[in-house]
């Protein structure tokens, strides 16, 4: 069972990071220099596509990742930072932070800028400056996160 687990918690977690990369370093320079038709064509079919598989990404990642220390029994001292589960426990609350942030900021943000939401050309646009900082506040995030998931020996114990 725990094998199955953690290749949930890997899978999702490839489309989340991955989705999440592809937004910072690929779509959203690409919006920066197209035309207002394509923008417009853009936000109307391939962002709230994507944006769907980030969010659930996000959301699955953590569930699994949950799920997995809960089956190793270490939930508990991976959150409360304890002893050899601290490492472990780093990643989980980065990973945490970062779910909080696709949940809570991004994807409200999200909604007003693509018309999903009611909302003026200001508001829209001061929505798009938040969702973008907090994209890249995760996409910062994610490299330390990395880091103590793969440092702590996460799921080792299956291969």
């Amino acid at each position: 069972m725990e094998s199955i687990i953690a290749w949930g918690h890997y899978l999702a977690g490839i489309t989340w990071i991955g989705i999440l990369y592809y937004f910072n370093f690929i779509q959203v320079p690409f919006l920066k220099v197209v035309k207002p038709e394509t923008k417009a064509e853009a936000f109307q079919h391939l962002v709230p596509n994507a944006l769907w598989w980030f969010r659930w990404g996000a959301l699955f990642t953590w569930i699994f990742g949950a799920s997995l220390l809960m089956q190793q029994g270490r939930f508990g001292q991976a959150f409360m930072l304890q002893g050899e589960h601290a490492v472990i426990g780093m990643g989980a609350w980065l990973g945490t932070i970062m779910l909080f942030n696709v949940w809570g900021i991004i994807w409200p943000n999200q909604q007003k800028v693509l018309g999903m939401k009611e909302a003026s050309a200001e508001e829209k646009a001061q929505s798009a400056r938040v969702a973008l900082l907090a994209s890249r506040t995760n996409t910062m995030l994610s490299i330390p996160m990395l880091f103590f998931m793969a440092s702590s020996g996460h799921a080792s114990g299956l291969f």
